[in-house]
């Protein structure tokens, strides 16, 4: 399936600029060959590429809306990497793993204040593309974490940090519930003053295991987790 991404209303479909330049320019297609878009919230065109000029369009064969999303939804908010590289790779892998949400917060800890938040949705929606996904996941702005915490339920809410000497529950004990919210701190975890922060908002705790995880490889992991929940 070549799948692209463009904008789907009233049985009409516009292809957006940067994947028309794609498909003439650099996938060099041809007019007729086969070819699917979403809008990324779950409508789906399929049909035959049309191409004039440099410009690229579909006849339409067949319109679906409404396609099932996956189920649960996971909402991961995590502190951003000083090497933003590793943060893209978790944005990349979450959302292949069908991750509906990331939000990048700011903490006590964090290095990296300035966050390139439209790059991380390009990179969302080519992920999304990738691993034929008809829901595209949001990428919220960044915000700081006493600000994310206003608009959280603390009864799906759950903060994965490595201070053994806390009370934390296993991953696995967790219930399965529709939505989900998982908070990850950066390089140092959070300060022991944000989890008692946490914890007087009722966000509990929970282990990711023995081993201590990069902050990206715990994004990962809690998608990957999540993954395995999915229908």
């Amino acid at each position: 399936m070549k799948l692209f991404y463009g904008h789907i209303a009233d049985n009409k479909v516009i292809i957006n600029d940067e994947e028309q330049q794609h498909i003439v320019k650099v996938l060099r297609m041809k007019a007729g060959e086969d070819i699917y878009v979403t809008d990324g919230k779950g409508n789906l065109a399929s049909g035959k590429l049309v191409i004039e000029g440099k410009k690229a369009g579909i006849e339409i064969a067949e319109m679906k809306e409404n396609l099932p999303d996956f189920t649960p939804k996971l909402h991961i908010a995590i502190a951003p990497t000083k090497n933003i590289d590793r943060i893209e790779f978790f944005v990349e892998k979450a959302v292949e793993m069908g991750i509906s949400d990331i939000t990048i917060i700011i903490t006590e800890k964090t290095e990296r204040k300035i966050i390139n938040v439209d790059k991380l949705r390009k990179q969302s929606i080519a992920a999304s593309k990738q691993s034929l996904r008809f829901h595209f996941p949001v990428i919220n702005d960044a915000i700081k974490l006493t600000d994310f915490l206003k608009n959280t339920d603390p009864e799906n809410t759950f903060v994965a940090h490595c201070h053994e000497n806390l009370e934390r529950i296993d991953l696995n004990h967790i219930p399965k519930m529709e939505q989900i919210t998982f908070l990850i701190g950066p390089e140092g975890d959070f300060s022991e003053k944000e989890i008692s922060f946490l914890a007087d908002n009722n966000i509990k705790a929970v282990s990711l295991g023995n081993q201590r995880l990069r902050t990206e490889t715990a994004g990962v992991f809690v998608a990957a987790w999540n993954y395995n929940k999915m229908i």
